[in-house]
């Protein structure tokens, strides 16, 4: 199965958390034209912040390890550039540039050099932005949805985030299902 196919796989398993222009882009098999792709570049820099927003947006917890442990900070970059049309990738990186803006603006600092809770809190300032402006390809959107489709087509979303069995064995559509247990990967 090529990765294309996975990636739509895992989007129509998570189903609404995927916003519309998301999904858009997954089931219309975009096939960029050469001209098209890479029209926007992304640093080491940028690399780390989208890490740390990813991390935000599913954190490391006792049970798994967060986005930024799932390698989102590289995987965001690489699907804007080779699957987002012009439009969106210029959207993106110039969304990931205002929320740098408003890192140094809000508490005079860089995103990297804020504190989780500032971190935190600038990301719920660019949800709540998002939200009352309906923007169709804002920032905020297209790196959550990411984030999401990212980390659960990761080895780490699948195997320690949800309950995982290597090696699958007949359907049961009564198989048992624990209180508190994880939600099936496989």
């Amino acid at each position: 199965m090529d990765r294309r196919k996975a990636l739509k796989n895992v989007a129509f398993l998570l189903g609404t958390a995927l916003s519309s222009s998301t999904i858009g882009v997954l089931f219309e098999s975009f096939t960029l034209p050469e001209d098209e792709k890479n029209q926007v570049f992304f640093s080491g820099t940028d690399e780390e912040i989208l890490a740390e927003f990813a991390d935000i947006i599913i954190p490391t917890t006792k049970l798994s390890p967060g986005a930024k442990a799932a390698g989102v900070g590289t995987f965001i970059p690489m699907m804007i550039r080779e699957c987002y049309p012009p439009v969106m990738q210029l959207a993106f990186s110039s969304g990931l540039k205002e929320m740098e803006s408003k890192a140094l603006k809000d508490y005079n600092q860089n995103f990297l050099s804020l504190g989780i809770d500032q971190r935190q809190k600038l990301v719920g300032d660019l949800r709540t932005e998002t939200i009352e402006k309906k923007e169709p390809y804002s920032f905020f959107t297209i790196a959550r949805d990411l984030t999401l489709l990212g980390y659960f087509s990761s080895e780490i979303g699948c195997t320690q985030a949800r309950e995982y069995l290597p090696i699958p064995g007949k359907y049961d559509g009564n198989a048992e299902y624990k209180p508190g247990q994880k939600a099936w990967a496989t």
